[in-house]
C-alpha cells in the first residue's frame, strides 16, 4: 500500500469520530477501495438513535440517485451487446409520451439534457407524504411537453430515469429488478445491493432521521418503502463497501470490469456543466465530475428524505471513496471532500521522514483540539473541526526530539514561532505548546475544563 494512502486511512476514522461529535449527526459509513481492493470500511454513530442501535459496516442504507449511475450502467451494457443505440430516440420504446419527449434521445436523457420535468406534478413523494409515482402516473406526467427544448442545458431529472428502467424492461422482457440485479448487481460483485426494498430477510438496514431544525430533535424516518416507477432513478439500497467497490469499476482505469473502457470512458466523461451553481461540476451519462485541486473525479451522489450519500472516484490515483449518513442534514459531501484533501495533502507532501514520525496524535485544549501529521520533512497542524481538516494547515519544521518551529502558516497563526513537545519518563509525550498555547490528552484537558468550570450544561 502506499504511504500516503496508509496515512489517510490511518487518520480518518478519528477525524469522522471528531466530526460526528462535533456536529451531533447521526451516524456514517464509509469505504474506500484501492486498485480494486477494499483498504478501509469504518462504521461510527447510530443506526437507529430511538433503539441506540450502533452503526456497522454491515448496515445498508437508501443510496438515492447514485442509482442513476447502476442505470447507466445497464443500459450500456446493452449498448455494448447491441440491443440499443444512445442515439435512438426514447419513443422507438416506450408508446404515449408527448411528441417531444419521445424524441429525444437515451444519450440525453442519460446526460440530463432531454429537457424533462424533474419529478412531474407529484413532487410530494420525496416528503414522504405520498407513496413513490406507478408506472401510470409517470407516463401520464410525461404525456405532457417537456420544460425546456432539448440540448440547452443540464437539468435534473428524476422522471428521466425512470423512464430509462422502462426502456430496460422493453428491450429485455424483464422487470428492472430482476434484469438489473443479474446483469449489474452481480457482474460488479455485489453481495450487499438490492435495486430497492424488501431486503433479504436478516439484513440490517440503517434507520434514517429527519434534521434537528424544524423540530429541535430528529424524527424517524421509515426508509423500507418502495420506489415504485423512481427505481431506475432512486431506489438501490446498499453498504458503503458495495457502493465503492462498484464505482471503482466504473473508472477507465479500473483493471477489471463488466464494462469495456470505451462504455467507461463515455460514461464519466463530462457532458454538460451544472449551471448557477457555486460548485464547478459537470454531468456525463450516469455519473457527475469536478475537481478538487489538481485531482480530477467522478462519482455521484444521494439524497432520500433521512439519508445523504456521496461517492467519489480518482482515476489518476485508482481511489474510489462512498460515504453514506442517515439524516436529511448529513454532511456526506463535505466529509467526502475533507478526505480527499487530507489524501491529496499526504500524497503531495510524500512519505514522512525519520525526524517528524513521532510528532503525531491528537492534542487538546480549552478552544478544541489539533491533529499533527507528519508529512515529508514537515508536521501538518490538522484542524479536525474544519470540513476540511488540512486547510490552512500550518507547517512545522523540527528542529530536534521535543522541538521545532512553525516554518510557515497564515498570518493569524503562529509564523516563525517555537513549538516543543514534553514528553513524560518513559519518552512518551504529554504535551504539545504552541504560540503559547499548552495541549494536552482530552481526558487530561477534560477534568482540568471540569475543576475551573463545574459540570457541563444539558441542553
Amino acid at each position: 500500500m502506499e504511504d500516503w494512502l496508509r496515512r489517510t486511512i490511518g487518520y480518518i476514522p478519528g477525524w469522522i469520530d471528531y466530526q460526528l461529535q462535533s456536529s451531533e449527526q447521526v451516524g456514517c459509513l464509509l469505504a474506500i477501495v484501492h486498485e480494486g481492493e477494499l483498504v478501509l470500511e469504518y462504521a461510527a454513530g447510530s443506526a437507529n438513535l430511538a433503539a441506540g442501535k450502533p452503526m456497522t459496516p454491515r448496515h445498508r442504507f437508501r443510496v438515492a440517485s447514485h442509482s442513476k449511475s447502476f442505470t447507466a450502467a445497464g443500459v450500456m451494457l446493452l449498448r455494448e451487446r447491441g440491443r440499443l443505440k444512445l442515439d435512438d430516440a426514447i419513443g422507438a420504446f416506450i408508446p404515449g409520451l408527448h411528441g417531444d419527449v419521445a424524441r429525444a434521445t437515451l444519450a440525453q436523457v442519460m446526460s440530463h439534457s432531454a429537457g424533462l420535468t424533474r419529478d412531474g406534478g407529484a413532487g410530494n413523494q420525496f416528503t414522504g407524504f405520498r407513496p413513490f409515482l406507478d408506472r401510470a402516473e409517470l407516463l401520464a406526467d410525461l404525456a405532457k411537453p417537456p420544460v425546456l427544448d432539448r440540448n440547452t442545458r443540464f437539468k435534473y431529472s428524476n422522471h428521466g430515469f425512470a423512464l430509462l428502467g422502462l426502456v430496460i424492461e422493453a428491450v429485455t422482457g424483464e422487470p428492472y429488478a430482476a434484469w438489473i440485479r443479474r446483469e449489474v448487481v452481480t457482474p460488479f460483485g455485489l453481495t450487499e445491493t438490492e435495486p430497492d426494498m424488501p431486503l433479504p430477510a436478516g439484513a440490517r438496514f440503517a434507520q434514517g432521521h429527519t434534521g434537528k431544525a424544524l423540530l429541535g430533535g430528529r424524527q424517524l424516518v421509515p426508509g423500507d418503502y418502495p420506489l415504485n416507477a423512481l427505481t431506475p432513478a432512486a431506489g438501490f439500497v446498499t453498504t458503503a463497501a458495495d457502493l465503492a467497490r462498484f464505482f471503482a469499476q466504473l473508472s477507465p482505469s479500473a483493471a477489471l470490469s463488466p464494462l469495456s473502457p470505451d462504455s467507461r470512458r463515455e460514461m464519466t466523461r463530462g457532458q454538460w456543466k451544472n449551471p448557477h451553481a457555486a460548485l464547478a461540476t459537470t454531468y456525463g451519462l450516469g455519473t457527475s465530475s469536478g475537481v478538487l485541486g489538481d485531482w480530477n473525479w467522478f462519482g455521484h451522489s444521494g439524497g432520500l428524505l433521512g439519508y445523504i450519500s456521496r461517492t467519489a472516484v480518482v482515476p489518476e490515483r485508482n481511489l474510489a471513496i462512498s460515504v453514506l449518513t442517515n439524516a436529511s442534514d448529513g454532511l456526506a459531501w463535505f466529509w467526502l471532500d475533507g478526505m480527499l484533501h487530507v489524501a491529496r495533502a499526504l500524497a503531495k507532501k510524500g512519505e514522512p521522514t525519520k525526524d517528524v514520525r513521532g510528532w503525531t496524535g491528537r492534542w487538546w485544549n480549552a478552544w478544541g483540539a489539533l491533529d499533527l501529521l507528519p508529512a515529508g520533512d514537515r508536521v501538518l497542524v490538522a484542524a479536525p473541526g474544519f470540513l476540511n481538516p488540512v486547510m490552512d494547515a500550518a507547517e512545522i519544521e523540527v528542529s530536534g526530539a521535543n522541538d521545532g518551529r512553525v516554518a510557515l502558516a497564515a498570518g493569524y497563526d503562529g509564523h516563525g514561532e517555537p513549538v516543543r513537545l514534553v514528553r513524560d519518563e518513559s519518552g512518551a509525550p504529554i504535551e504539545f505548546w504552541t504560540r503559547g498555547l499548552r495541549y494536552a490528552p482530552e481526558s487530561v484537558v477534560a477534568k482540568e475544563m471540569r475543576n475551573l468550570y463545574g459540570p457541563p450544561v444539558r441542553s
